[in-house]
């Protein structure tokens, strides 16, 4: 993402919690290599902002709100619970800045492409003084409403790959019970009804056996118990969130917790040789 801000000539700098992959990146792209959240904010009218969890988000903007400017812009693409970037909007909002939230879909592949899936939630006027920065790191920008509701469509999205990853890998694990070739079946499924990105993009993994992170077991359910806890304050309980979350906890028990998600296919497998 930072790359494609630097072809579109937008980026001053750059910042990250491990300072080796900032220094070297900064190094690449003949940029600032920020010390502090608090320095990149000195030296830039927006920032963009994309961590793991809940507590890193509130982390750094409790670090931005002493510096943050009149007219600055955060955007977060973090996926984080709706109520996180309401608190975020709600903190420096009295400074004069604003924030977006902007989660984000598409994979490692739509990061470095510039075609992400950017949900957006904010005022709309703080959406159009963004739009050219967005544009640069996606291909699909959608406003849901005021802040926190790119959370709340980033958490359908999370479901939905969930629902989807599963089926995935339990349609694999059954026609390789049955002998079929695992590259056949996906080349064939994805040029029909059963046309998926992830059967697309993962399902190679799992005819390998081969995971490599490009969305980690642990950061899914991560989601998904964000998804769960806007889910019961709504009175509801989702199927679909609860077996995968049960899922991902027996990987995770088994050391796969930083494997692709598409390592659900090394328990799906087993349904057929439990053995």
């Amino acid at each position: 993402m930072a790359r494609n801000l630097h072809r579109a000539g937008m980026l001053q700098g750059v910042w990250n919690r491990t300072s080796s992959k900032a220094t070297a990146l900064a190094a690449e792209l003949g940029c600032l290599a920020a010390a502090t959240p608090a320095q990149l904010a000195l030296e830039c009218e927006l920032l963009v902002m994309c961590v793991s969890a809940d507590a890193d988000v509130r982390a750094i903007v409790g670090e931005l709100e002493p510096v943050i400017r009149h007219g600055q812009i955060l955007i977060d693409c973090s996926t984080v619970s709706a109520d996180t970037a309401r608190n975020a909007a709600a903190l420096l909002g009295p400074k004069g800045a604003e924030v977006l939230d902007c989660p984000v879909s598409g994979g490692v592949e739509g990061a470095a492409k510039g075609t992400l899936a950017i949900m957006v939630g904010g005022a709309a006027t703080t959406l159009a003084r963004a739009m050219p920065v967005l544009q640069a790191l996606g291909g699909t920008i959608t406003h849901f409403g005021p802040n926190g509701a790119g959370q709340v469509a980033k958490a359908a999205n999370q479901i939905v790959c969930a629902g989807v990853n599963r089926a995935n890998a339990e349609a694999l694990a059954f026609a390789k019970s049955q002998g079929l070739d695992l590259e056949k079946v996906i080349g064939t499924l994805g040029r029909g009804a059963a046309a998926n990105w992830y059967l697309q993009n993962r399902g190679p993994n799992m005819a390998r056996g081969t995971y490599p992170p490009g969305f980690r077991v642990r950061l899914h359910q991560k989601d998904l118990l964000i998804c769960r806890a806007m889910a019961a304050a709504a009175g509801s309980a989702l199927p679909v969130i609860e077996e995968t979350l049960a899922d991902y906890a027996q990987l995770i028990r088994d050391g796969y917790g930083d494997e692709d998600i598409s390592a659900l296919f090394r328990l799906k497998s087993k349904l057929f040789s439990p053995n």
